[in-house]
Order: C-alpha cells, then sequence, then structure tokens
C-alpha cells in the first residue's frame, strides 16, 4: 500500500503530560492510580493486566493512550509499560516475559534478533506499526531561541562525526546570518543504550554524511560525545551542559520545552519537525508486507528528514484468549479516532485508515486461548 495523507490538527499548545517514574535507566508506566475510578465501575471487575516494554521513543503517547483506556473506555484493562529502550524491550519479547514490545527499529532476517526469537518460538514474531515519530536535534545554546537554529547538512554532519567542535566554526554562519555564535565547545549528546531512536537518527546519518563511519544499528560506536539512558538521559546531557546538542523523539524534546533545530532536507529546504512536516516524509512510499518500512532520506521538498515509524512487537498465540482480547481492544482504539486524537495531540503521526485496516488483518491472524 501507499501512504496518503491523513487530515492533521496541530495542537494549540503543549498539554501537561504525567511524570515516568524511573526504573532500570528507563520508566514504567502504570495506569489507574488512586484516583482511578473503582475497580468494576464500568466493567466486569475481572482485572486483566498487560505489561509492556521498550522504546522510550513512544513513552509519553503509551502514558496517555493507555491511562485514557482505562479511565475512559474499560477500567477492568490495566497496561503497563516499561519505557527501557527498544533494545531492552526487544530482548523482553523475546523472552516472552511480557505481553508486547515495542522499536523504532523493525526486527529484520539479518539480524540476530530474529534468529533468537526463531530459536525461541515456534512462529514468526509479528510486528506492526503503531505511530509515526521524528528525530530531532535538540539544543542547549545560550542567545538562541526555539526554533532558531538551522541545521544544514554540512554543518550537522559534522557535529556527529566530530569534525565540527565549537559553534564559532564558520559552517554555521550561512544558514544563521541574524545569530552571533558563541566561542563554545560543541557537546555531542547522544544515547549510551540500545535504542530505535537511535536507529530512525543513524539511518539517515549513514545515508546523507560521507564522514559517517559507524554504520547504521540500535547501537553505534559513537566517534565523539557524551550518552545518556533513554530520551530522558539525552535530554538531561543537553539541559545540563550548555553548548550541548543532541538527537530525541521531537515530541519528547517539545514536551520538556528543549528547543529544537530546522533541518536540511533532501530538497535542500530547512524544515521544522513538526508532525505534518515528518508526515509529508511518508507520502507515496510503498509499506512492505512485514510493514519494515525505513525512510533515511525522503525526497519531498516540504518533508522533515529525520522520520521513522514506531512498532509494536506481539505474538502470534497467546495462551490467555482474555489477556490478547484486551490487548488487541488497547490497540485498536488507539489506531481510532480517540486515539488519533491524543497522537495529534501529543505531536506523534497518525496512521493512514488503509494501514490500519491492514493492521487489523494482522490482528485475525492471531490465535488465542
Amino acid at each position: 500500500m501507499i501512504f496518503n495523507r491523513k487530515a492533521f490538527l496541530a495542537a494549540a499548545s503543549l498539554p501537561m503530560v504525567l511524570g515516568v517514574a524511573a526504573c532500570g535507566g528507563g520508566g514504567e508506566i502504570a495506569v489507574n492510580g488512586d484516583d482511578a475510578p473503582p475497580v468494576g465501575a464500568n466493567g466486569s471487575g475481572n482485572i486483566v493486566a498487560i505489561s509492556g516494554a521498550g522504546a522510550t521513543f513512544p513513552a509519553p503517547l503509551f502514558q496517555r493512550w493507555f491511562d485514557t483506556y482505562n479511565r475512559e473506555v474499560n477500567p477492568d484493562v490495566q497496561v503497563s509499560y516499561q519505557s527501557v529502550g527498544s533494545g531492552a524491550g526487544l530482548e523482553q519479547y523475546i523472552n516472552g516475559t511480557v505481553d508486547f514490545g515495542a522499536s523504532e527499529a523493525p526486527i529484520t532476517d539479518s539480524e540476530d534478533r530474529m534468529k533468537s526469537f526463531r530459536e525461541a518460538w515456534p512462529f514468526e514474531p509479528i510486528q506492526i506499526p503503531i505511530t509515526g515519530g521524528h528525530v530531532s536535534f535538540s539544543y542547549n545554546l545560550p542567545g538562541v531561541g526555539d526554533q532558531e537554529l538551522s541545521l544544514d547538512r554540512e554543518a550537522y554532519c559534522g557535529i556527529v562525526t566530530g569534525e565540527i567542535t565549537n559553534w564559532n566554526d564558520p559552517v554555521f554562519a550561512e544558514a544563521n546570518p541574524d545569530i552571533d555564535f558563541p566561542d563554545l565547545d560543541i557537546t555531542w549528546v547522544h544515547r549510551s543504550d540500545g535504542s530505535g531512536t537511535t536507529f530512525v537518527f543513524v539511518n539517515h546519518i549513514d545515508t546523507v554524511c560521507d564522514g559517517w563511519e559507524a554504520g547504521v544499528g540500535t547501537s553505534v560506536d559513537w566517534p565523539v560525545g557524551i550518552g545518556g539512558q533513554g530520551n530522558e538521559g539525552v535530554a538531561a546531557g543537553i539541559q545540563q551542559n550548555e553548548g550541548a546538542i543532541g538527537y530525541l523523539s521531537y515530541a519528547y524534546a517539545a514536551l520538556n520545552d528543549i528547543p529544537s533545530a530546522l533541518v536540511e532536507n533532501n530538497a535542500g529546504n530547512f524544515m521544522e519537525p513538526t508532525p505534518e512536516n515528518a508526515s509529508n516524509a511518508l507520502l507515496g512510499e510503498e509499506v512492505p508486507d512485514d510493514f519494515a518500512l525505513l525512510v533515511p532520506d525522503p525526497a519531498g521538498e516540504d518533508a522533515y528528514p529525520i522520520v521513522g515509524l514506531v512498532w509494536v512487537m506481539i505474538y502470534q498465540e497467546y495462551e490467555s484468549a482474555e489477556t490478547w482480547e484486551a490487548l488487541r481492544g488497547v490497540f485498536e482504539w488507539a489506531l481510532g479516532p480517540e486515539g488519533d486524537a491524543l497522537t495529534e495531540e501529543l505531536l506523534f503521526v497518525p496512521l493512514p485508515d488503509e494501514l490500519v485496516e491492514r493492521i487489523i488483518e494482522v490482528f485475525d491472524t492471531v490465535e488465542a486461548g
């Protein structure tokens, strides 16, 4: 199928989001807290507990989805999600210790994870996209406010490869004639854990930066910089160091008021990292049968260039029919109109209706009970 544009409603203001408690370097999202409706208020009182783990990238959206579903749709379904990074989440998925995993990097035949899954299970993994997202260059640069910094490809490639080390380098001046850059060392901040955000980011960097030699993966050997655990750790590294710049899920950066740069795209245009510009990167892209769509350098004139999907990994078979039906209900709701409204509000990219129809067909193949 081909991605088509879906109606997008820009959020007028950034919403308040409940914090994610620290848990093993990431966090855990749990619903049905002290002020939740009493058990059985709108349901049977037979609680179904669902667990997931993985990417920090979609954690703010998952938090809102799962909390809203529990409070407003079915209080008998409780979803907890460990925001531990894609790599750790996929390990838990393969080990069968969670009901679903989440990652911005799909499992492919060439990966060791696919081999590990096949050794552990008598069926193939199921991975379905659940939302789209994009990665920002977010920074802490005195005198430069939100959305004022523009980065051309020479500039950001030089930063990540370590070839450009100070903000007074002339490379920044052409795209930013109104900024008086300080004589300040650049501190590059990157992920230290296995991360789908890293995969999306370096997939783009590997495509456009001639000096990049670390390849593509959820973890790479960075030539320069300091590491942080999860989006949370990278954000902290940026906020605590003047002159720092790093990569974050844009939704995470925006919701935490961390400035993000305009980035030069394939057509030579400087694009704001808005969800609408990110959705432009997916227009006309062919989605393969296994849903493993990668867009390392979209060609559209209005496309933000660092974009990826978030996949959830489910099993072909579940021992409990009750667990699977509850999980399916959550995901179908999240992919529907009410879930889409929250997706847009939190600055992620909803999936088009045609793709959602394909996902529902995959749900029909899962066996349970």
